[in-house]
């Protein structure tokens, strides 16, 4: 019997450090996976497993969730549609149009403090699915840093089926991303919040 406690100790112990770093682990490494990653630009299911992307690069960093807006949606669709139809890859338009005059003119208005920002990108072939768009922007500082801001809340995906270019054998996709934060949505969190105290 007194063999036997030291055998037993031997097994318990490894057995209990698997079972405990696999609880441990279970979170990132069990957390749910992005669906409809490698489909092309024209799935509809691609706007979707953009986003669960880049919510996972978030929230992998401890930030938020992005929330998609359909008025952000609107701006980006629009101009990633734009982008092809007239073959120009720009933040500016051919006729002057800027980000901020784009999401205002689809019903975006600015109040209080917000800010807002803009990722594009186009790809083709196998560079036109999700994964690999949100992989480009990952790996470019400025859209990294748009992706990673804390202060972003809100998004608008649009997806174009073409690229911005003429001349592009093969299925490609434009991409836009729209981000917002702060705003009238916080000015209206503020108020509730002295409502509740009165």
């Amino acid at each position: 019997m007194d063999v036997a406690v030291p055998r037993l100790r031997h097994i318990l112990a490894p057995l209990v450090a698997v079972i405990a770093a696999f609880a441990l682990g279970a979170p990132s490494t069990m957390a749910a996976t992005c669906a409809d990653t490698d489909v092309s630009a024209s799935d509809p299911a691609a706007a979707d497993a953009t986003l669960c992307l880049l919510n996972k690069e978030r929230t992998s960093r401890g930030l938020g969730t992005l929330t998609r807006s359909a008025v952000l949606d609107r701006a980006a669709d629009r101009f990633a549609d734009d982008m092809v139809e007239r073959e120009f890859f720009d933040h500016v338009s051919p006729g002057g149009g800027t980000f901020m005059d784009r999401i205002k003119a689809a019903g975006w208005t600015p109040s209080g403090a917000w800010t807002a920002g803009e990722n594009i990108a186009w790809g083709s072939g196998s560079l036109a699915t999700p994964e690999s768009i949100v992989d480009g922007w990952m790996h470019s500082a400025g859209h990294r840093a748009n992706i990673l801001n804390g202060a972003f809340t809100q998004i608008g995906i649009g997806i174009a089926d073409g690229a911005p270019q003429d001349g592009v054998r093969g299925k490609a996709g434009t991409y836009v991303n729209d981000f917002t934060g702060g705003g009238a949505k916080k000015r209206a969190a503020k108020r509730a919040r002295r409502a509740a105290k009165r």
